[in-house]
């Protein structure tokens, strides 16, 4: 029988535990932990997700501010924004929703954030860290992975694992943390340009996949019994209220036959994205008071 990995109920149960040590560190006479995030323009699926990542931060204790800017802010305002939160002691985290408008240099915004509030885990100086196996934020999805599996049990020593998808954001620290000493899995990165990608996903004991490309694992590209992690989500469009679905990067009902362990879209690596911005901003917190 498969093995669904709830990343809903597992989020839910780890929020809870962050909401206990804050609690615990409120009564104790220190202040909340903040997070504060950047939104520049309209993008709905954006908006969502800031909306969301403010009730995680309200139900656990956090304070949160969100900045918001309209999409033909300039570069240069933007800059001095983040400039004017790095200075700001009483903020633990900052994130900038990406992604941003064209006219904005995404790399130049990141690497401008102080390295010791990038909860993301993106600036440069985190990213070699997490290279060399040394303590610095973990990317909040790959983070998100990495905990459900541990959390489920999953074994990783010894086993074949295809991350398809080398983004900054998500494949290249997947392929890293899976490989790392400790998980001790064998990795294999797949891409745009790796012909007939299900060669090596139909040896695979755990495939996570990143590309943006709704359904794009198919059953037969996947070996029987593997665990299989779909971090993407796409909007489809579709003839109900919303106008449209939203579909993962793995075709969930066919996959989740064949395979022996699957996460949901919506439901699975989502909602364990935002607990690994709650637990790098709590880190970020603790760090700056030395607890």
């Amino acid at each position: 029988m498969t093995t669904i990995l709830d990343g809903k109920a597992l989020a839910r149960q780890l929020r809870g535990k962050v909401k206990d040590e804050v609690t615990q560190l409120r009564a104790a006479g220190h202040r909340a932990p903040h997070l504060a995030a950047i939104l520049v323009g309209e993008d709905g699926a954006s908006q969502t997700y800031v909306n969301s990542k403010e009730k995680d931060c309200e139900y656990v204790g956090f304070e949160s501010s969100v900045y918001k800017r309209s999409a033909d802010t300039s570069e240069e305002s933007l800059l001095d924004l983040i400039n004017t939160i790095n200075k700001n002691e009483q903020i633990d985290g900052l994130i900038v929703q990406l992604p941003v408008p064209k006219h904005i240099n995404a790399t130049k915004i990141i690497e401008s954030i102080d390295p010791d509030i990038d909860v993301d885990g993106f600036h440069t100086l985190n990213v070699g860290k997490l290279s060399i196996n040394e303590d610095t934020y973990i990317s909040a999805t790959p983070f998100g992975v990495i905990m459900m599996l541990e959390e489920y049990g999953v074994e990783t020593k010894g086993k074949h694992c295809v991350v398809i998808g080398r983004s900054n954001i998500v494949g290249r620290p997947m392929s890293i943390l899976m490989s790392q000493s400790g998980r001790d899995a064998t990795v294999t990165v797949c891409h745009r340009h790796t012909p007939d990608v299900g060669t090596y996903t139909r040896n695979a004991d755990i495939v996570i996949v990143a590309v943006g490309i709704p359904e794009f694992l198919k059953p037969d590209m996947v070996k029987e019994g593997a665990t299989i992690i779909d971090v993407g989500i796409t909007r489809v469009d579709a003839d109900n209220k919303r106008g449209y679905l939203l579909k993962g990067d793995v075709e969930y009902e066919t996959v989740k036959e064949k395979c022996g362990a699957i996460t949901p879209v919506p439901g699975g690596v989502g909602p364990m994205t935002r607990y690994g911005l709650l637990h790098n901003t709590l880190k970020s917190y603790k760090k700056k008071l030395n607890l």
